[in-house]
């Protein structure tokens, strides 16, 4: 069945940076578009990238272009985000998934951005 496991999240500073990674497992994942999304406090999910399966087109939310890269490594099925200049609105729990609405999402790793 689909697997997918978050890490890397914790506790930053504004500015400050984190990677998350997720491991991809039980699904073609050289073949799919993966997307990371998010869930912050009291809100719903909110889309926060894709990428393309060749890993050469990646899309942003116009919330963090600029500030995330999403990446991929094929031959380990790992998902990445780099998150840099971190707010504190982008304090929420991350997901890896296989669809930009999060229907098919991991359980999350938790980012709090706060000084």
């Amino acid at each position: 069945q689909v697997q997918l496991v978050e890490s890397g999240g914790g506790f930053v500073q504004p500015g400050g940076s984190l990677r998350l990674s997720c491991a991809a497992s039980g699904f073609a994942f050289n073949t799919s578009f993966m997307s990371w999304v998010r869930r912050a406090p009291g809100k719903g999910i909110e889309w926060v990238s894709t990428i393309s399966p060749d890993g050469y087109d990646p899309y942003y939310s116009e919330f963090v272009k600029g500030r995330f890269t999403i990446s991929r490594d094929n031959a380990k099925t790992m998902l990445y985000l780099q998150m840099n200049s971190l707010k504190s609105e982008d304090t929420a729990v991350y997901s890896c998934a296989t669809d930009p609405n999060g229907a098919l999402r991991g359980q999350g790793t938790r980012v709090t951005v706060s000084s």
